[in-house]
């Protein structure tokens, strides 16, 4: 079934007579941040272990959730698509040598385990919280995603670990699963984030619950290199 059938079986969640509905400009709005200026990530690449001000890179990261497209191709491209883009230039792969003498490179953090942790900070923060935006912190040793808000429903990271489902955002859940974001079982915490990152390094996932903000932490492995 293709994207725009999906959007059609949804456009009435989406639209309201008055315009956009909240979760139609998160997903789809031309420059939503216009009227939603926490709605988006800041992203801050640090060469230590520490926050610093000397840091490698900051960007505030602004957009729709998912790319838009126009007539002469990409208009604006999507939040998730930003992070790791922010990423890729922050956290150099390691290069391995295998038999053979090829040379393959080696990500620090497995792209499926990076793409997950993102898309569950944007599509389960609380968007009540409008006085500050997801944090993405990369430091020398662990990666972080901060999203505002407590985990909705019940939910715990102990719970999230076994695939426990509860939804603060359904419909833009709905949309990103449907975008191929998420996977439909609702698995993506123990299959990708936990699975993913035990089998490529060793390490667990950090999943951790503030007063008011809920953190997802990848660990680099030894020396900040994969295992």
């Amino acid at each position: 079934m293709g994207a725009s059938v999906l959007i059609s079986e949804t456009w009435y969640e989406l639209m309201v007579e008055e315009g956009i509905t909240l979760s139609g400009l998160l997903l789809f709005g031309t420059s939503p941040n216009r009227f939603l200026p926490f709605a988006g990530i800041d992203a801050a690449a640090f060469p230590g272990v520490e926050k610093d001000y000397a840091a490698r890179e900051r960007a505030t990261l602004r957009g729709p959730m998912t790319p838009l497209l126009g007539e002469g191709g990409l208009v604006e491209n999507g939040l998730v698509e930003q992070a790791l883009d922010f990423i890729r230039r922050n956290v150099a792969a390691k290069t391995t040598l295998e038999v053979g003498a090829r040379r393959v490179e080696v990500p620090v953090y497995p792209p499926e385990v990076l793409r997950e942790t993102l898309v569950n900070a944007l599509i389960h923060r609380d968007y009540l919280l409008t006085s500050t935006d997801i944090e993405l912190a990369i430091y020398r040793d662990r990666l972080e995603v901060i999203s505002p808000g407590r985990l909705p429903n019940g939910i715990t990271p102990a719970r999230m670990r076994t695939g426990c489902r509860a939804a603060r955002n359904q419909l833009i859940k709905d949309v990103m699963r449907d975008y191929g974001y998420l996977e439909h079982m609702g698995m993506g915490v123990p299959r990708k984030m936990v699975r993913g990152m035990k089998e490529h390094n060793g390490t667990d996932p950090e999943l951790i619950e503030a007063e008011e903000s809920f953190t997802a932490r990848l660990l680099a492995g030894p020396s900040g290199e994969p295992a």
